[in-house]
């Protein structure tokens, strides 16, 4: 098994610089088209002066804007339990930190970093997930906060809004222009400027394409951790069956076309489990499961109170 994650995490992470590279590729265009190499030197200056930027906004007014409140030790004693090993394995020394969103869809995220940041679950996941299938999802999210993920993708955001804002000043100056096109006076690249027409939704399409490589990354990081990659594949496919109906309905019981994936950020459950299950195959039989929560669980009965946007700001979410 070990062999086999080592190749996927190799090719996982090739896609990953592919996809970047795609990225600097296509924001560059617009760049060179408005000034050159000078251009080119700006856009990227201004992706770093703004990763820059984005580092400082705290994580924690994402949680704010979700209505999140902290979980003490004390109120999800055994999540605590497991998040504390996860972090172990991972090698992350910050104090693990859990929030509560109360909101009836099934989701998790996680927010920050390895070195300030935490996992945030909806009331929805906890009541309906057992505690195994939770610590897959859980060893799923401590892995984006290992990798530091949600920058990755602010940075991937960041390059795509550039790259859209740059087409829009070429088009721009070319409708400025197009007098003296017309008049014979001025000669245009239209192979480059069709190049820049398509750039925007060929960034988007990366985006999309970093994201999901992203997922696959976390997916095969958490089977690491929790060394029970059938755990997640399991939360997998209850979450498909509960949040896969909308897409079901949509379509009428119709499977969804092959292009609809491209706009995904997500791959394809079937596609994760499929390779989740693989794995569990080569490992060796495992104990019993924990033991699943109970409705009379204190994480469910004693919800924290949602802080303010005012109480984020000037208060670090462990205080």
């Amino acid at each position: 098994m070990t062999h086999h994650l080592a190749a996927q995490r190799l090719r996982n992470a090739l896609q990953y610089l592919l996809i970047l590279a795609g990225l600097a590729l296509l924001l560059a265009v617009p760049g060179y088209m408005l000034a050159g190499a000078f251009g080119v030197a700006w856009a990227f200056g201004l992706v770093v002066l703004t990763l820059y930027l984005g580092g400082r906004i705290p994580p924690r007014l994402a949680l704010a804007r979700a209505n999140a409140g902290l979980l003490r030790r004390h109120q999800a004693p055994a999540l605590y339990r497991v998040l504390d090993l996860l972090y172990r394995r991972a090698g992350i020394r910050a104090e693990p930190q859990l929030f509560y969103v109360p909101s009836a869809d099934l989701n998790a995220f996680a927010v920050g970093d390895a070195q300030e940041g935490g996992i945030a679950l909806t009331d929805g996941l906890v009541r309906t997930l057992d505690l195994r299938q939770l610590a897959g999802v859980l060893a799923h999210e401590v892995s984006h906060l290992r990798h530091g993920d949600t920058r990755v993708m602010s940075m991937a955001a960041t390059m795509t809004r550039l790259t859209i804002w740059g087409a829009f000043l070429v088009q721009l100056g070319l409708v400025l222009m197009l007098p003296m096109v017309l008049a014979g006076e001025l000669w245009m690249p239209w192979p480059a400027l069709l190049v820049v027409a398509l750039a925007p939704s060929a960034s988007t399409l990366l985006q999309l394409a970093l994201s999901r490589n992203r997922e696959f990354t976390a997916d095969l990081e958490a089977a690491a951790l929790t060394r029970d990659p059938a755990s997640l594949a399991s939360a997998l496919q209850v979450l498909e069956h509960h949040q896969g109906l909308w897409l079901t309905s949509l379509l009428l019981g119709q499977r969804p076309p092959s292009w609809f994936r491209l706009l995904q950020t997500h791959p394809p459950t079937e596609e994760r489990v499929r390779r989740l299950l693989a794995l569990a195959e080569r490992q060796p039989p495992r104990r019993p499961s924990p033991r699943p929560y109970v409705p009379d669980d204190p994480l469910r009965l004693q919800p924290p109170e949602p802080l303010s946007h005012r109480d984020w700001l000037w208060r670090r979410p462990g205080r």
